[in-house]
């Protein structure tokens, strides 16, 4: 049998900090649909029970003013660039610059 490692791997705490945070900005944002939808709707009625299952992991002021603001910031730059992707696909083009030149025929 192979050597095992004194220790088993652990998961990373920065990432699961970060995690939270979103978890917590996105709990933010199902927070704002409950009025929208109604508390007695039946979509009402699943944003409430995902804030309740999900809301037990996230400590209250867990979520700060400034991170869940960088949190939308991240999310704002991650659709622009996906735009762009998307925008360069239409145009037949790749994302880092125009296509390659069609090959010019010999001349006879």
């Amino acid at each position: 049998m192979g050597a095992s490692p004194m220790t088993g791997p652990t998961p990373n705490a920065g990432y699961k900090a970060a995690g939270l945070q979103k978890l917590g900005s996105a709990l933010k944002q199902l927070e704002a649909l409950v009025p929208l939808f109604g508390a007695t709707s039946e979509e009402g009625q699943a944003v409430m029970k995902a804030l309740t299952s999900l809301g037990k992991f996230v400590p209250p002021g867990s979520v700060t003013p400034a991170s869940d603001s960088a949190n939308m910031a991240q999310a704002q730059m991650k659709a622009t660039q996906m735009n762009q992707q998307m925008q360069a696909l239409k145009q037949g083009g790749a994302p880092g610059g125009g296509g390659a030149q069609p090959p010019m025929p010999a001349a006879a």
